[in-house]
Order: C-alpha cells, then sequence, then structure tokens
C-alpha cells in the first residue's frame, strides 16, 4: 500500500468531515492504527479543523442567544404550570399571562392579591394583582423581580425610577431600596424570589 498516496487522496478530510461511509471509516481507523504516519496525518487534519472552526465561528450577542433559545422553548408550547421556568427579561408575558387567566379574580381586588405557583428551595413566584402601591422595602436574602404580564406603574430602585409595562421584566439589586407605583387601576405580574444558597 503506498502510505502517501493513501494520505493524499483526501479520504482523511472525508473522515474528519463524517463524509465517510461506515465501511471506508473504518479502513481509516484500521489504517491509521497500522501506520504512525497516517496517524500523525489524522490528528493534523483534525487540529487544522477544529482551527478553522474556531476562527469562523460566530459568537453571538449573549442575550440574542437567550431570546431565542427562550423563543423556541416557550413559543409553540403551553407553560407546564406545574414545572415552572424561571422569569427573565425573555419571557413571554402573553403565555404567563393564559397560563394563569383563571387566576385573576373576578372583581378587582381592593388591594393586593397573591397566588404562589411556585415554591422550592431555589425559587418562589408568585401570581400577583395589585390594585394599590407597594410602599419601600429591602431585601438581603433574595433576589426580587417583576415580571409585568398587564398593567403599567412605576418603580423607583435606589435613586432610578424605572417606567414598567406588559412584558417588561426588573430584577431588583440586594441591599436596595426599592417601591412601586400603580398607573393604572390593576397591574398583573409575577413576582419573583431567588433564594440565596449558602
Amino acid at each position: 500500500m503506498d502510505i502517501h498516496r493513501f494520505i493524499e487522496s483526501g479520504i482523511l478530510e472525508e473522515y474528519c468531515m463524517n463524509l465517510l461511509s461506515t465501511e471506508d471509516a473504518a479502513f481509516v481507523i484500521q489504517m491509521s492504527l497500522l501506520y504512525p504516519e497516517v496517524k500523525q496525518e489524522l490528528e493534523r487534519i483534525e487540529l487544522a479543523f477544529e482551527k478553522l472552526s474556531a476562527e469562523e465561528a460566530i459568537n453571538p450577542n449573549p442575550e440574542l442567544k437567550n431570546k431565542i433559545l427562550s423563543a423556541l422553548i416557550y413559543s409553540d408550547y403551553p407553560l407546564d404550570i406545574n414545572n415552572l421556568p424561571v422569569v427573565n427579561k425573555y419571557s413571554n408575558a402573553e403565555d404567563w399571562l393564559k397560563a394563569f387567566a383563571h387566576l385573576i379574580p373576578a372583581e378587582q381586588p381592593e388591594g393586593i392579591f397573591i397566588e404562589v405557583v411556585r415554591y422550592d428551595d431555589k425559587v418562589a413566584q408568585m401570581f400577583v394583582v395589585a390594585c394599590q402601591d407597594v410602599p419601600k422595602e429591602v431585601h438581603t436574602d433574595k433576589l426580587e423581580s417583576f415580571f409585568i404580564l398587564e398593567g403599567q406603574c412605576r418603580c423607583t430602585v435606589g435613586e432610578e425610577v424605572i417606567m414598567l409595562n406588559a412584558g417588561d421584566f426588573l430584577e431588583i439589586p440586594l441591599h436596595t431600596e426599592h417601591d412601586i407605583e400603580m398607573l393604572t387601576p390593576r397591574v398583573v405580574a409575577v413576582l419573583q424570589h431567588r433564594f440565596l444558597v449558602a
């Protein structure tokens, strides 16, 4: 067997690109075990392909990647209310509102209606219908966030004032005073607490 001709044939490149039949791929493996020159050339080609892949790879913006994944995961499937995901800025407000529409009180609550929809050692999620402002508070042991499903409110976080509408997500930093002012007769939201693990 002419090893040089075998190496130059292009079969090693085809092997690396997974273009060979099972039989041909097995033959390449056998040749690499029998001939150190074939094994060495195969390793060189594999490294070249890895380098080329790394150089030509497009690393999407992490936010865009998460948004795409979130859309793929949740857009075609209703939320499983028994296995809820952690809410983030890419969550779909319509999906959450549909999943928990049955919890919205028939009559406008006088204050704040809260229904716990998830509670475990990592996350607590509450479905909230608020018709009154939430006074100033500070959290030191949990990350609090709001995901607005319906309505509009204004949240003051430290010195920053943030307007929130349906679809908006806001995470409150630890040790930061915050409050919420209702700007519509009611605000429907998911209140989420992520517990700090020691």
